[in-house]
């Protein structure tokens, strides 16, 4: 059996969290071998969007890929880049009018390619093309490549990634939840050999409201007037799984959370 090791960060909140990656992700790598890293990046410039520096910066640091969500077009630097780089992908179920690709097949170093598909959901999300359908269409083109699998589902209702779990068991390698910045505790391999949870976390300020500054966060709930986020300060955590596949089948072996001060 040939295994791959793979981790995947929570969304990467600002400069705190692009920090803990520079100075954190090869001691990671090292300790638990990993052979390729993904990152979700949506979230890296301030907190919105993210810049082609930014992308740099991460993919120096380590990150071998890097996926995205709904925040994708906050930062308009995005448009510079997303079009030439094979290294950051958008949900694939924007309008095909949208820039950019909704996944990429990766090599990984001179072993095994694998794919990496970037979906979002629909329900309290941007009313897209059906997650369920995009998935379908492009995990059977992605198969006629590579069997190993990586599903990004960048949604909010726990019920719909859960039931994108159960709809992709067997079909890919793993499919991680991100969007809450929330990591869950219910990592599990799934009967018919797919690695699921339903969000891997954020990687960001531990004291904060989702890698913002709580008062800010606060004021707006209680006033129920316009506040100006900013990232907070403080203690930063990397949120991820690591994810052991067997490259012949493209089944995942193992699942394990990972929840590291930075």
């Amino acid at each position: 059996m040939i295994k791959l090791t793979i981790l995947m960060i929570g969304d990467i909140v600002g400069r705190p969290g692009r920090t803990a990656v520079r100075e954190k992700l090869s001691f990671l790598k090292k300790k638990h071998e990993v052979d390729f890293i993904i990152a979700n990046g949506e979230n890296a410039a301030g907190g919105n969007g993210i810049t082609e520096k930014i992308m740099q910066e991460l993919l120096i640091s380590g990150v071998d890929f890097i996926t995205t969500g709904n925040h994708v077009w906050d930062n308009k630097d995005i448009f510079n880049f997303i079009e030439k780089e094979n290294r950051i992908i958008r949900p694939a179920n924007y309008p095909q009018s949208a820039p950019g690709k909704g996944y990429q097949i990766a090599q990984v170093g001179v072993g095994p390619k694998i794919g990496i598909l970037n979906i979002s959901g629909r329900t309290f999300m941007p009313p897209l093309d059906c997650p369920f359908k995009t998935a379908d269409k492009l995990i059977e083109k992605i198969k006629g490549e590579t069997k190993v699998i990586i599903v990004d589902f960048h949604a909010e209702a726990t019920s719909e990634k859960m039931a994108m779990g159960w709809y992709l068991d067997g079909k890919v390698s793993i499919i991680a939840g991100t969007h809450t910045h929330v990591q869950t505790a219910d990592e599990r391999i799934l009967p018919n050999g797919t690695a699921y949870i339903t969000d891997i976390g954020m990687t960001g300020p531990i004291d904060s409201v989702l890698g913002m500054e709580k008062e800010r966060v606060i004021s707006k709930f209680t006033s129920q007037m316009p506040v100006r986020f900013e990232v907070a300060k403080g203690p930063v955590e990397i949120n991820g799984i690591l994810v052991d596949i067997d490259v012949n089948t493209g089944k995942a072996i193992k699942i394990k959370r990972i929840k590291e001060l930075a």
